[in-house]
């Protein structure tokens, strides 16, 4: 185990019991949706390869204008 792993246990440790448990609950469902993140970025190369080309398209088509931060 990590020193920082140590460290958010015993910090942990002196939470409540319900909120030990409360994060406990998150910690375990974060590392079950992890691999189901992993697997969906695996897959999503080919779509978002092909939105890449769509966007530089437009660019090159004069179909896109400057994104001004500053505006609602």
């Amino acid at each position: 185990m990590t020193k920082l792993l140590e460290e958010a246990f015993a910090a942990a440790s002196r939470l409540s019991p319900s909120d030990q448990d409360a994060l406990a609950a998150a910690i375990l469902a974060e590392m079950q949706a992890e691999p189901r993140w992993q697997s969906g970025f695996a897959r999503s190369g080919e779509v978002l390869s092909k939105l890449a080309r769509e966007a530089v398209e437009e660019y090159r088509a004069g179909k896109t204008e400057p994104l001004d931060p500053n505006t609602p």
